[in-house]
């Protein structure tokens, strides 16, 4: 898994360790210029022994705050921003996403990819700060209970003197989610008007732990219509998925139209449409 920075249990605390960070050598080998990780896990070290202003954190974004959605292959980078306050300025923040009961028992990690976050001040106390995540699925997704809900550590270091730090592992949650496809297929076409048709398909997902998409079992599935010429589907009944994800239910056919399965979704996996089939009704 890529992780470049892991955390470990400081005074009580969870920092950044600096085994895990590179360190940046001024020339000749003479002394370097703290990394804003490094500073991240000094600052958060000592923070328990200062009595000092800290950041205040009122804002942090995931993926603009859509769930995140992966299949079984593909790489996707995505932004992550909060918004922090300090009498000082903020000079740099750190985000990150991770998932487990907590940060001692963690199995999934997802890092920002920069060093430091791209900070644009607003106001002499407030700045809005970003950085971009990487999710390579083949790599880090190699099970399928990573699932779910994530936890958003949120961290901004302020401009003062000793370099404040606000951190929280547990500041917000986010979703991540296994792609879902849905086919639809209603036949036979052409049909007499009040005649029967049969409607199949299937509802499948990533499975991350095969690399291929596999039927999603006993889930309640929307059968939809729309007419012709009308751009609103409605809903006809509600079908479950089989043991190995198909639909199949029978109708009347009065009008032309088309008819589409619609699965609203659940926390592991993504809502989604199937395109629709037309029906042409003599």
């Amino acid at each position: 898994m890529r992780i470049r920075t892991t955390v470990a249990a400081v005074s009580g605390g969870l920092v950044l360790s600096a085994l895990a960070v590179p360190v940046a050598q001024a020339d000749g080998g003479g002394v370097h210029k703290p990394t804003a990780a490094e500073r991240f896990g000094v600052s958060r070290a000592a923070m328990s022994a200062a009595d000092e202003e800290l950041p205040v954190v009122s804002k942090v974004t995931v993926n603009g705050g859509k769930n995140i959605v992966a299949g079984t292959t593909g790489v996707q980078t995505f932004t992550v921003s909060l918004t922090a306050s300090h009498s000082a300025g903020i000079e740099d923040a750190y985000i990150d996403l991770w998932h487990g009961k907590d940060r001692a028992h963690v199995d999934g990690v997802f890092p920002p990819n920069e060093q430091n976050a791209t900070c644009t001040p607003v106001s002499e106390t407030t700045s809005n700060c970003k950085l971009t995540v990487t999710i390579d699925a083949r790599r880090e997704l190699f099970m399928n209970s990573l699932a779910g809900t994530w936890h958003v550590t949120a961290a901004a270091i302020a401009a003062d003197e000793v370099g404040s730090v606000y951190w929280n592992d547990f500041y917000g949650t986010h979703r991540l989610q296994r792609a879902s496809k849905l086919t639809a297929d209603a036949s036979p076409e052409p049909v007499k008007k009040g005649k029967t048709i049969t409607v199949t398909g299937k509802l499948t997902r990533a499975n991350w732990e095969t690399r291929k998409y596999a039927g999603y079992s006993t889930q309640p599935v929307k059968l939809q219509f729309r007419k012709k010429d009308s751009d609103t589907y409605t809903t006809v009944k509600t079908v479950k998925t089989n043991s190995k994800g198909d639909l199949k239910t029978t109708v009347k056919a009065t009008v032309d139209g088309f008819y589409r399965w619609s699965f609203a979704g659940t926390s592991t996996t993504p809502a989604v449409n199937a395109a629709g089939d037309f029906i042409d009704v003599k």
